[in-house]
């Protein structure tokens, strides 16, 4: 385990390579943070932090720059994530409150997350199958044609045309609405067809009840289908600012953030709703060895639902795109919660 001093020169080796892009050498961390020791001793400590490992000299005659492993004990041993300010929480909550709907909520999700840390935003859609019912509206379209809305409590929209096997009327159909939200309001989808089951035995005329189980298979297979997790990503261009972060070429990187399967296994379980640092080679997928990922679960009453976060070189400001990545998760669950 380091001394608390060489953690302190660890932080300041992390800190000045992060704000100057250059190696540092024990010289400017004398001259720039207040190390209460001699350059002999600073030099003693670098040279003690390269032999563990924590930081690597790039070429001869040059200064330091922290290894994957230093940069995770930087992480690991932070004090506190930087806060925003309250000018940018007013910011980020005014951004966000305009959305109209769940997809411009994660379009402004990905905007603001790639303008607060200039990295590369990435934003995982909620999933079906961690939502709740919020209600269900049937629409008589045609004597035989209805349609079914399902709405989700994370501002989900899911629209489906039903062709009936004979015409249903107006009383039957609010008879059904009412029938139907009365039991699935507020319900996990997986407690759903359980709860439906004996719905048409509700109905006395035999066409009806065709017509409701007609009903109740279309929602039902609206409440699985939607199995596959969507992303939006947005500030891919942000890479370009770190050309040289990447050793030989970027191309890997943007061929991995064209991966959805790669990002979503690096982002995590969806439901886990924990802040995750990955940094450099404990990212699996080889082409994102270079970038450190930073995701945390977002979703309303405590609960995740999906997971946001941001991609971008290991030399990253790991206090300031913390903090933006909580802040923003945050809001984004509180405007989920009142949609």
């Amino acid at each position: 385990m380091l001394s608390e001093r060489r953690l302190e020169v660890l932080r300041a080796i992390v800190q000045d390579y992060v704000g100057t892009e250059e190696p540092v050498g024990s010289k400017a961390l004398t001259e720039r943070h207040n190390l209460g020791v001699s350059p002999a001793t600073v030099r003693n400590d670098m040279a003690a932090l390269e032999e563990e490992g924590y930081i690597a000299q790039p070429h001869t005659s040059a200064g330091r720059i922290p290894t994957d492993k230093g940069y995770r004990l930087f992480v690991d041993k932070l004090a506190a994530v930087k806060p925003m300010t309250p000018p940018e929480r007013r910011a980020i909550h005014n951004f966000l409150e305009g959305a109209v709907d769940l997809d411009d909520v994660v379009a402004r999700t990905v905007r603001l997350l790639a303008q607060l840390t200039r990295q590369v935003a990435v934003v995982q859609y909620p999933s079906l199958t961690r939502s709740t019912v919020r209600h269900v509206e049937l629409l008589s379209m045609a004597p035989a044609r209805l349609m079914l809305v399902l709405i989700t409590d994370t501002g989900r929209v899911e629209q489906r045309m039903i062709d009936c096997p004979a015409p249903f009327g107006e009383t039957s159909l609010a008879d059904l609405r009412a029938r139907l939200n009365s039991r699935v309001a507020g319900r996990r989808f997986a407690d759903v067809p359980q709860l439906v089951q004996d719905l048409p035995e509700a109905f006395e005329e035999p066409e009806d009840r065709g017509t409701v189980a007609t009903v109740l298979s279309t929602l039902l297979e609206t409440l699985v289908e939607e199995t596959e997790e969507r992303l939006m990503i947005g500030g891919t261009a942000n890479l370009t600012r770190f050309a040289h972060d990447f050793p030989l070429t970027i191309r890997p990187v943007l061929e991995a953030l064209e991966e959805q399967v790669v990002l979503l296994k690096l982002l995590g379980e969806a439901k886990d709703p924990a802040m995750r640092v990955r940094i450099g080679h404990e990212n699996a997928y080889e082409g994102l060895n270079s970038t450190s990922i930073v995701s945390v679960g977002y979703g309303s009453g405590g609960e995740a639902v999906a997971k946001l976060g941001v991609v971008g070189p290991t030399r990253m400001d790991y206090p300031g795109t913390m903090g933006a990545v909580r802040a923003v998760a945050r809001y984004v669950g509180q405007i989920l919660a009142e949609s």
